[in-house]
């Protein structure tokens, strides 16, 4: 009799406790806010945490965000020209010009990105030259291209000779300069007055 009785209620509690349940389950499956969205990096923001880095001596890290930026920005040169001026001013020259082909593909007239091609290109030849001529292996198609390259640096340079006739005109001035100025005559009594080179006589 007591069991007829008291299941009612524990029914009762139940579908009680059933429905909160589920009503809360509701509730915590409503709509969520959407996380808020990050805005894309600038390349005006990258590139002054490029220069806070190099500013601290992380050089490297400063050469990473570049490349960042480089795939980030693919049309964009900015990042290129100055990889390629970090790595020329390590004396990097290869990496240097590899970066400054790179910038020249999206400009083809940015003068720094030439530049950086040119004397890097020059700067790597010349040690190559240099090298050679110490252990006297600069022979055939090595001479004949140096000879073509010396050629080519005159005709840019509207030089006929590349160095000699610079510290020939050097030597030049450094001994005009040295020469002392003839002592000025002074004009003897009696000379005429009207006469400019008496004094010369």
């Amino acid at each position: 009799m007591t069991f007829h009785r008291l299941f009612p209620r524990i029914s009762t509690q139940l579908a009680i406790v059933a429905g909160a349940a589920i009503l809360s389950a509701c509730a915590s499956s409503g709509p969520t806010a959407p996380p808020a969205k990050t805005a894309p990096p600038t390349m005006a923001a990258t590139m002054a945490a490029v220069d806070a880095a190099v500013l601290a001596g992380q050089n490297d890290k400063a050469y990473a965000l570049l490349k960042q930026a480089g795939s980030t920005f693919p049309t964009d040169k900015t990042p290129w020209v100055r990889m390629a001026q970090m790595r020329f001013d390590s004396t990097n020259y290869g990496e240097a010009i590899v970066n400054a082909l790179e910038a020249l593909e999206r400009d083809p007239d940015d003068t720094l990105a030439n530049s950086i091609v040119a004397v890097s290109g020059l700067r790597v030849t010349s040690k190559a030259l240099s090298d050679l001529s110490h252990k006297n292996n600069l022979s055939g198609n090595v001479r004949t291209e140096a000879q073509e390259l010396a050629k080519l640096l005159r005709t840019s340079l509207n030089e006929e000779v590349l160095v000699a006739n610079r510290a020939g005109a050097r030597k030049d001035a450094g001994t005009k300069k040295t020469v002392s100025a003839p002592p000025t005559a002074t004009p003897r009594p009696g000379s005429s007055g009207g006469d400019p080179f008496g004094a010369l006589k």
